[in-house]
């Protein structure tokens, strides 16, 4: 029977298992990173190596299957950027509308599991790494931004309509994006049918899909959006931008995720 775990990376083979995973996904799978070659077939930016930034990764037994890249506050970006927390969304999003004092905010990126290993246990087992991290660092808030899997701005637009109409944008917060003008004229990866657009050019929302992660982060952590697509230049894909409230995490997820701990704390040890 395969042993499912998380750990925080520590070792450098560790942190090279996070950006493996990373190019397996971004690269090979999704193709999204034609731009930024790597001869080591490794995805790793200077935000990894920062004394801030901590990588969860899942394992099969000794297999790297899964891994999520958490930014926690970092005064020397916060100064650079002139930012409030020092996080990377900042360099896109203005939040000091969001961002209260009484929060500690981090920001969970690169969530991928291997295509191979794309299923519930695993997903939630590299949830409850980050959740049961976040706890014990004192985060009491997610923000982050959610890949749209699509280049079309119409499509990406409509996944914002979809997630409004199920309820899933937030009641607090809204940001500003900055006008997408890098994204193609000619997407190269639309998500919604011809059919399912002229659905929605009559009103009828009811039944469209929304892409797998923000509907993932909706559903099983609370998720909820606050602001209309963001065109990342890095992937040249939209995503849409979330904060999560940690204490406002289903019970259900919670309990699943604190099931796993136990698990996860022999191994984050060894």
């Amino acid at each position: 029977m395969t042993c499912m775990h998380w750990r925080v990376a520590t070792t450098q083979r560790e942190i090279d298992d996070a950006a493996r995973i990373r190019w397996a996904v971004f690269g090979g799978e999704l193709g999204l990173l034609s731009g930024q070659p790597s001869t080591s077939r490794r995805e790793v930016t200077s935000l990894d190596t920062l004394d801030t930034t901590v990588h969860v990764v899942v394992y099969a037994d000794t297999e790297p299957v899964a891994t999520v890249r958490l930014l926690l506050p970092n005064p020397e970006m916060a100064a650079s950027l002139g930012g409030t927390v020092g996080i990377d969304l900042e360099q896109r999003v203005d939040l000091s509308g969001v961002i209260r004092p009484e929060m500690v905010i981090a920001e969970p990126s690169r969530f991928c599991v291997l295509e191979s290993w794309r299923r519930a246990d695993v997903v939630t087992c590299l949830q409850a790494g980050m959740y049961v991290e976040s706890l014990r660092r004192g985060v009491t808030h997610w923000i982050a931004s959610a890949n749209l899997d699509t280049d079309s701005r119409e499509d990406a637009l409509l996944s914002w309509q979809v997630a409004a109409s199920r309820g899933w944008l937030s009641p607090h917060w809204r940001v500003s994006v900055p006008d997408p003008w890098q994204a193609p004229s000619q997407p190269r990866s639309p998500f919604y049918t011809p059919e399912e657009r002229a659905k929605a050019e009559q009103g009828a929302l009811d039944g469209l899909r929304m892409p797998r992660a923000p509907a993932l982060f909706a559903r099983s952590l609370g998720a909820r959006f606050i602001a209309e697509p963001l065109f990342d230049t890095y992937f040249q894909w939209f995503t849409l931008p979330l904060i999560i409230t940690l204490n406002e995490v289903p019970v259900d997820s919670v309990a699943r995720f604190l099931a796993l701990e136990n698990a996860a704390r022999p191994a984050d040890q060894a």
